[in-house]
């Protein structure tokens, strides 16, 4: 019984290491986005005062 217990420990903890890293990879990418979208809605705007 103590094999399982110490694999469901490490399943456990990979199937918490893969959900942070999964929420860390979509924080990167929405701000990524949402800085590009930022810069190029400056851009059109500076392109369409003058």
């Amino acid at each position: 019984m103590r094999r399982n217990d110490k694999m469901g420990w490490i399943i456990a903890i990979v199937a918490i290491a893969a959900t942070i890293a999964a929420a860390v990879a979509t924080a990167i990418v929405y701000f990524e986005k949402k800085r590009k979208d930022d810069e190029d809605l400056d851009h059109y705007l500076d392109c369409s005062i003058q």
